[in-house]
C-alpha cells in the first residue's frame, strides 16, 4: 500500500512532495514518488532524434528524482519512499498506470503555478484525474508547505444532503480516525447574483438561503440521530455571495484537511468531480481529497 505522488518539479512539486509525505506518514504507508517522462517512439529514426530524446527523458527523470530527494531529505519523519520513472504519452495515462503498478491508495498532486497562492489551481492533469483517478485524489494549495510529523488537525466533510454526501461523512469519520483528527460537517451555501431581478431586491434571496440554511441544519442533525456521527461531532455552515466568501465564513485551522465527495453521474469506484464540488475545490483554503463515487 502506497501513497502516491505526481510529481512534477515546475509544476507545484514541492507542495506535492510536502503533502504526500504529510499523509504517508499518519496514515503509516510508504510513499511513491512518481517522476513522468516523455515515452520513446517505438519506431526506431535513421537519425540520432531517437537516442537524443532517450537521453532528454533520462536527465529529467534523473534531475526530478535527486531534487526530490533533496527536498524529502530535510524532514524528521521516516517513511519507506520508492522513486520511479513513469514513462507515458501523457502525464495522465502514465500516473494511472503508476497507481496500479504501486498498488497505490491514494494520489498526491499539486496546484497549477497558475494561480493565487494558497488556493487550488487545477491544472489540465489534475482536471482529467478528477474524472477518473481510482484512488482518491489529494491536491494540494499553491504554495503548500506543511511538516510531516505535525500531521493533521482535522478532517472537514463537505455535506449537501444527498445520499452520496452522507456516505461521504461516513467514509470521512472512519478516515479521521486513521489519521487520529476530529472531524467536522460543513455545508455551503451561495446567493446567487442572478437568483432574482433587482427590482425584487435582496431580501427574497436573503430568504431563499434562510431556508435553505434552515434545510441543511436539520440534516446535518438526522446524520446525528442516524447514527453517521456521534453528538460530539462539529457541524457548521458557511454561506456568502460567492464561493470564497462561504468557505471562509467558517473556521479553518492549521493542517486541515477538506473532503469532498464525486457526483453520483460519475461511474463507480472512480472520482467524478460535479459542478458544484468543482467549485468548492477551487475555492478550498486548505489540501483537498476528493474521494471515488462508492455504491
Amino acid at each position: 500500500m502506497s501513497v502516491v505522488v505526481g510529481y512534477i518539479p515546475e509544476k507545484g512539486g514541492r507542495g506535492s512532495l510536502d503533502l504526500g509525505l504529510q499523509l504517508a506518514a499518519a496514515l503509516g504507508e510508504s510513499l511513491t514518488v512518481a517522476t513522468v517522462v516523455p515515452r520513446q517512439w517505438t519506431t526506431p529514426s535513421m537519425a540520432r532524434v531517437d537516442a537524443e530524446f532517450a537521453d532528454y527523458a533520462r536527465t529529467l527523470g534523473e534531475n526530478s528524482e535527486r531534487q526530490a530527494q533533496q527536498w524529502l531529505s530535510e524532514t524528521s519523519v521516516d517513511v519507506p519512499t520508492t522513486y520511479v520513472v513513469s514513462p507515458g504519452r501523457s502525464v495522465t495515462s502514465a500516473l494511472l498506470a503508476a497507481m496500479q503498478t504501486h498498488d497505490a491508495t491514494m494520489l498526491v498532486l499539486g496546484s497549477s503555478t497558475d494561480g493565487a497562492l494558497g488556493r487550488i489551481v487545477v491544472g489540465s492533469t489534475a482536471d482529467k484525474l478528477l474524472h477518473s483517478s481510482p484512488v482518491p485524489l489529494a491536491i494540494s494549495p499553491r504554495g503548500y508547505r506543511s511538516t510531516a510529523s505535525d500531521g493533521f488537525s482535522r478532517v472537514t466533510c463537505a455535506f449537501s444532503d444527498t445520499p452520496e454526501s452522507r456516505r461521504l461523512v461516513a467514509d470521512g469519520v472512519e478516515f479521521a480516525a486513521r489519521l487520529g483528527v476530529p472531524v467536522r460537517v460543513a455545508s455551503f451555501g451561495v446567493r446567487g447574483a442572478t437568483m432574482y431581478p433587482p427590482s425584487v431586491g435582496l431580501s427574497a434571496e436573503d430568504s431563499v438561503l434562510t431556508s435553505w440554511r434552515e434545510q441543511v441544519t436539520e440534516a446535518q442533525q438526522h446524520l446525528r440521530t442516524d447514527k453517521i456521527i456521534s453528538e460530539q461531532v462539529e457541524t457548521v455552515v458557511g454561506t456568502g455571495p460567492g464561493w470564497s466568501e462561504s468557505m471562509a465564513g467558517i473556521e479553518w485551522l492549521p493542517d486541515e484537511l477538506l473532503l469532498i465527495g464525486s457526483s453520483a453521474a460519475g461511474p463507480l469506484t472512480r472520482v467524478f468531480l460535479g459542478s458544484r464540488a468543482s467549485k468548492l475545490v477551487r475555492h478550498s483554503p486548505v489540501p483537498t481529497v476528493v474521494m471515488p463515487r462508492s455504491g
